[in-house]
């Protein structure tokens, strides 16, 4: 499976109200594992930049000058993208700017159900949050000692590993055998596929463990909840 994680920089927030598009940032991932093909573009937005959009990204009206206009590169973008799924970080922010661009050149939109949201998946596994990309970084493990700015590609890089370990991609690999060498993109891509256990693990707790947790969980008092699990225990024995 091919996806797209990317990221954009836009001169503010609503491109309804003629913000545009100044930096796009693309990783691609094949079964999750990133296949080294990335895609960066500046795009002159033909307006001027807002001061708070500027200290977001640092991207200049003087940098985006002589950078080309969003139509001479939406070809490029759009075979990039290919029937590619989508990725992004609160999505439908970038999303509602990259459709913008595209309906202002009468192209076809790309549909929200192409879209995976990492700021919802995030939410998800960890509903009390922070669940901003620093942050999902910094519980990750993940280095940001680069973004002193924002920047769509080191966006994108930063995010497709936040993306692989909300999926838990990293852990599957651990398991991983039997691989599959799989043409893609004018060469082949290796993907492995996980070995499948002939029979299940069993995991066996000794007698004097089993005495040793009891005496804990007694000694959280009559009404800690993990004595229930004795009574389940006893009625087991029983059987």
């Amino acid at each position: 499976m091919r996806e797209i994680i990317f990221d954009t920089e836009t001169t503010g927030l609503d491109p309804l109200k003629g913000d545009r598009l100044v930096e796009i940032g693309c990783v691609e991932l094949f079964n999750h594992i990133p296949t080294g093909r990335k895609l960066h573009l500046y795009i002159n937005p033909q307006r001027s930049m807002p001061a708070e959009a500027f200290r977001v990204h640092g991207l200049s009206d003087a940098f985006l000058a002589d950078k080309p206009i969003f139509s001479a590169i939406a070809g490029e973008f759009v075979d990039f993208i290919g029937d590619a799924r989508l990725v992004a970080h609160n999505a439908m922010f970038d999303l509602g700017f990259i459709n913008a661009e595209l309906g202002r050149l009468s192209l076809p939109v790309y549909r929200v159900d192409r879209i995976v949201d990492t700021l919802m998946l995030a939410r998800q596994r960890h509903p009390l949050g922070p669940n901003s990309l620093d942050a999902l970084c910094n519980r990750y493990g993940i280095d940001i000692s680069r973004r002193t700015l924002h920047g769509a590609l080191l966006d994108a890089e930063l995010l497709a590993e936040v993306y692989i370990e909300l999926i838990g991609g990293r852990q599957a690999h651990l398991g991983l055998s039997l691989v599959e060498e799989t043409a893609f993109s004018g060469r082949s891509v290796v993907a492995e596929a996980a070995a499948i256990r002939p029979q299940e693990r069993a995991f066996r707790v000794t007698a004097e463990e089993r005495a040793a947790h009891r005496g804990f969980v007694e000694g959280l008092g009559a009404n800690a909840i993990w004595t229930r699990y004795f009574e389940t225990e006893t009625a087991e024995a029983a059987e």
